[in-house]
């Protein structure tokens, strides 16, 4: 929240928001920690969060970190994967076949490695930056006018 609605949420009797650093946390999430306390546990499962924190009760359940993860992981694993075929390449000329046998496992082991820090990470930034419920607002649209039924 910018300083300066920080400043009118006090003047006009309300709480100024707790500190949430960015780089903070998205490191926590990037270590399967919860964003908020740093000493719960961020997954349930390889992919699923938990809902609530264990150790502080920070609820987690209203993220929406669906295609942002598959999209980094998908830039990381490209970069990898070409650089290291480039370079390879250019010392160890090879067959397609054992380039095949090389970079295809090694794109799978990269994918699966990387997709639940980065998921996390994204949880973390968004926590940080008070997005989809994380702030207590809804995500639901402001309606405009009154509402009729069809």
């Amino acid at each position: 929240m910018p300083a300066s609605q920080q400043q009118e949420a006090i003047r006009f009797g309300g709480a100024a928001p707790e500190e949430r650093p960015l780089g903070r946390s998205i490191m926590r999430g990037l270590l399967n920690q919860c964003p908020a306390c740093g000493s719960g546990k961020l997954f349930r499962a390889y992919l699923k969060p938990v809902d609530t924190c264990a150790a502080c009760g920070e609820e987690i359940f209203h993220h929406r970190s669906d295609d942002l993860p598959p999209y980094l992981v998908i830039m990381v694993l490209g970069h990898v994967l070409l650089g290291g075929f480039m370079m390879t390449d250019l010392i160890f000329p090879a067959s397609d076949w054992i380039h095949l046998a090389i970079w295809a496992p090694l794109g799978i082991v990269t994918a699966l490695v990387t997709i639940q820090p980065i998921k996390g990470g994204v949880i973390g930034l968004q926590w940080a930056l008070r997005m989809h419920g994380f702030g207590g607002e809804t995500d639901e649209p402001e309606s405009f006018g009154p509402k009729t039924n069809p």
